[in-house]
């Protein structure tokens, strides 16, 4: 079963034309309805009433505040117009959505009704500020959802072909994998790799075989690899094999915990988020 919902935050990475044009390729493959969803995030006034900025009147905070809806406004209208063609160029269900509030919160609500949510990575040389900030590690943390995160710098018209299968025995590496599986059985080639296998994981000796065995049984064309690394060097490791083999999708577990506001990333995780060079699948 694919997926039949999927829905793009419209900002950073995936507001480009190549960004939607991803999601829309995802969305045409699986046969799936795509939403858009742009996010106007409320202006933060707390710069107006700190000590220096008592001369700011009420009636120009108000003045500031319209300012800053409609140039949103017309931000995401643009976006829209935009996925809107792109969508009907390749024949795909579609809807637009425009809300309002905490991006990493309002993006976790809208990705609760869908099967897969689509972002964009952090910009590390343009950070963005406020929700925005946040969004990729809160939905994959908190909206239960699988989570495609494309790379901020490149094109990168599709991806599924070639996968790179980062296993472990844990609950999130597994999650990962029954999450991925519409993709992994379209793909032409699976890589399941161990970092630092333990004796006694797999009943077969070679670490990764059952699981790729598994993915026999769907239909999916799997080969199990292994590899060490030092623990701090596991996400490097990751990507390190992901180049080597062309792969055009990593799909891994997602490693950390939300605690209210606090995001807490494993360091694999928060690597791989860094630094990835292709579009990464994540589940927690």
């Amino acid at each position: 079963m694919g997926f039949k919902d999927i829905v793009a935050t419209l900002a950073g990475a995936t507001a480009s034309e190549s960004g939607i044009g991803f999601a829309v390729e995802m969305a045409r493959s699986q046969g799936a309805h795509l939403v858009g969803l742009s996010i106007i995030e409320p202006l933060d006034l707390s710069v107006y009433s700190a000590p220096g900025s008592e001369f700011v009147t009420v009636n120009a905070i108000q003045e500031i505040e319209k300012r800053h809806h409609e140039t949103a406004q017309a931000a995401s209208a643009k976006v829209q117009a935009t996925f809107r063609a792109a969508c009907s160029r390749a024949g795909i269900s579609h809807e637009s959505r425009l809300a309002e509030g905490d991006p990493a919160e309002v993006s976790v609500l809208h990705a609760h009704y869908a099967d897969l949510a689509i972002t964009g990575q952090i910009d590390p040389n343009n950070p963005p500020t406020g929700g925005w900030a946040r969004l990729p590690e809160q939905l994959a943390l908190a909206s239960g959802r699988p989570v495609l995160i494309v790379p901020y710098a490149g094109r990168f018209d599709s991806a599924g072909r070639h996968v790179l299968l980062a296993w472990s025995r844990t609950r999130e590496s597994a999650r990962a994998l029954n999450d991925a599986l519409p993709i992994l059985e379209r793909a032409s080639q699976v890589t399941v790799l161990s970092i630092n296998p333990r004796r006694g994981e797999d009943a077969n000796d070679l670490p990764g075989a059952d699981i790729a065995l598994h993915l026999a049984r769907h239909g999916v064309k799997a080969e199990a690899a292994s590899t060490v690394a030092d623990d701090i060097d596991v996400g490097n490791a990751l990507l390190s094999r992901a180049a080597d083999l062309g792969a055009d999708l990593m799909v891994m577990g997602c490693y950390g915990d939300s605690r209210m506001r606090e995001l807490i990333l494993g360091g694999a995780t928060r690597e791989v988020l860094r630094h990835m060079t292709v579009p990464v699948l994540m589940s927690h």
